[in-house]
């Protein structure tokens, strides 16, 4: 079973920088992508980006491209979230997502349905306020 701890989660300034981290355990297929989603109380679950694990090809949601970066370390694996530019309504719960399908636009949301199990991690709280 995969399991996905995140950390790296605070408070920050507007406009300031936090970096998310999420090591990956169990994993025991060599296709798979990562990702890094978001909730608010009372809101859905929403994409921030994604990163396939075979050639790293990104995928990142409007509300963050341009200012979010999403990288990985596939020696490990582990993904991370360098976040520029925070703003008030980044605030939320950052969950870090394992899919078992090597494409970071599947695995974001955004195209067809795949095989397997998705597993989650119990999320980091950021907090963007002055």
């Amino acid at each position: 079973q995969v399991q996905l701890v995140e950390s790296g989660g605070g408070l920050a300034q507007p406009g300031g920088s936090l970096k998310l981290s999420c090591p990956a355990t169990g994993i025991t297929r060599p296709y798979f992508a990562l990702g890094w989603f978001r909730q608010v109380p009372g809101k859905e679950r929403e994409g921030v980006a994604c990163i396939a694990n075979g050639d790293g090809a990104m995928y990142y949601f409007d509300s963050v491209r341009g200012r979010f970066t999403i990288s990985r370390d596939g020696t490990k694996p582990t993904v991370f979230l360098q976040m520029n530019g925070l703003k008030a309504d980044d605030t939320a719960m950052y969950y870090c997502k394992f899919a078992p399908v090597d494409n970071e636009v599947i695995a974001c949301g955004r195209g067809g349905p795949y095989d397997g199990t998705d597993y989650w991690g119990d999320g980091t709280q950021v907090t963007v306020s002055s």
